[in-house]
């Protein structure tokens, strides 16, 4: 989808402070995952989405209200990455009593795009 914005620190943060709209957000996890919208069809496909998530879920979930979905995200993160969030973005987190599961999952995204960003490039 032409219309994702791009993925950098400014667009996990967007995520972060809820500057980006969900459906955005979804749409960039599910991009990066190999799902690709055919606007002929008015469909997704999953040619380009590995086994492990195609099996599971053949069309792309919605990770801000699937607990089974974030949490196969969170478990897809490479353990040298599960910190990325902390460590190259300085996010603090949010304060206890004061966030919702959708934040949450949210945090989730944003930290597997940061995964995933990171991976594609070594050198950040």
């Amino acid at each position: 989808m032409s219309n994702l914005p791009p993925l950098n620190p400014d667009t996990i943060w967007g995520i972060l402070k809820d500057q980006i709209d969900d459906t955005t957000v979804n749409q960039l996890v599910w991009y990066h995952l190999g799902y690709r919208y055919n606007s002929t069809t008015d469909k997704w496909e999953n040619h380009e989405v590995l086994p492990e998530w195609r099996d599971e879920y053949p069309d792309p979930p919605n990770f801000l209200a699937s607990r089974p979905a974030t949490m196969k995200l969170t478990r897809s993160i490479p353990t040298e990455y599960k910190q990325s969030l902390k460590e190259k973005l300085g996010f603090k987190g949010y304060k206890i009593g004061e966030f919702t599961p959708r934040e949450t999952r949210r945090a989730t995204a944003a930290n597997w795009l940061l995964s995933y960003w990171r991976q594609q490039n070594p050198e950040l």
